[in-house]
């Protein structure tokens, strides 16, 4: 299993297709990470990174698994940003990938020029990636087109989670104006097995409080376990879930476990999140920036 050659293409940050857009700098940031294993330890094979994507490599909490933490420096992603990382964990690999922090999708104004977002995992025979972001959070009048790719083998062990969330209700905020295109893909041995998108144009307020689409909800997450285990794990992840009274359905097809959870705030998501994790890791700590 190899990554595509990586080519890099040069262009103007001003260069958005008008004379209002070309008023703005953009970001732009890129990752690649190899991983692999020697002696059961896993380290890097290859890093490289460009523009405002940082990755740092703590003290690893748990012995044979790699810790990589995302950084953005742009301190928030605007229209027209464009951020593309690709991890690979090699055969007896362990990797936890981790972002510093919540991302935050601000207004992209009169433009209306989308934020594009790539995220690539490949897991290869025999290793273990773990996907494990915060929160995206979506103020009003963003605009983001993002996708996470998956590429497993046949054996690899994958464990992803994705939170939405659509204004931080503490701070008052509602989301009236949104244009989101996200798209989770999930392929093994090249199979396509999951594509789970999600399609929001317009005032995502009254959206979310349709029944067959939030019930209210103000968050929700997609969390993924592709492992031998997954099947086992969904009773007692509908368990977990009917006492904590989350709004949440738990499924396994194709080989791995699905789950969606509902959430009227951010903070309530988040804690029925962060159980569904302790469940799947077998009590294993999270990242130490998901504590702070």
């Amino acid at each position: 299993m190899n990554w595509p050659k990586r080519t890099s293409v040069v262009a103007s940050p001003f260069d958005l297709g008008g004379a209002a857009a070309s008023q703005h700098q953009r970001a732009r940031g890129e990752i690649d990470l190899v991983a692999i294993a020697r002696d059961g330890i896993t380290a890097p094979h290859r890093l490289y990174r460009s523009g405002c994507l940082h990755v740092r490599l703590p003290r690893p909490e748990q012995q044979g698994w790699l810790p990589m933490v995302l950084m953005n420096s742009s301190g928030g992603i605007a229209a027209g940003d464009r951020l593309d990382v690709a991890v690979a964990a090699e055969s007896g690999a362990r990797v936890t990938i981790a972002a510093q922090a919540a991302e935050r999708f601000y207004r992209a104004g009169p433009v209306r020029t989308p934020s594009h977002l790539r995220n690539r995992i490949r897991v290869a025979d025999g290793a273990a990636l773990e996907w494990l972001p915060q929160e995206t959070i979506l103020f009003d009048d963003a605009s983001l087109d993002r996708t996470l790719d998956i590429d497993l083998a046949g054996n690899a062990w994958f464990l992803g989670v994705e939170t939405l969330v659509f204004g931080r209700k503490a701070m008052g905020e509602t989301v009236r104006r949104l244009m989101l295109r996200d798209r989770i893909r999930l392929r093994q041995d090249g199979v396509l097995k999951l594509h789970d998108a999600v399609r929001m144009d317009g005032d995502a307020e009254a959206m979310l409080t349709r029944r067959a689409v939030g019930g209210q909800a103000n968050a929700l997450s997609t969390l993924i376990l592709a492992a031998p285990e997954a099947e086992s794990m969904v009773t007692p992840l509908r368990e977990i879930f009917a006492e904590r009274g989350t709004e949440a359905g738990v499924s396994f097809w194709n080989g791995f476990l699905l789950a969606r959870i509902l959430g009227p705030t951010s903070e309530m998501l988040r804690g029925d999140v962060i159980a569904a994790l302790s469940l799947l890791r077998a009590g294993r700590e999270l990242p130490r920036v998901w504590r702070c």
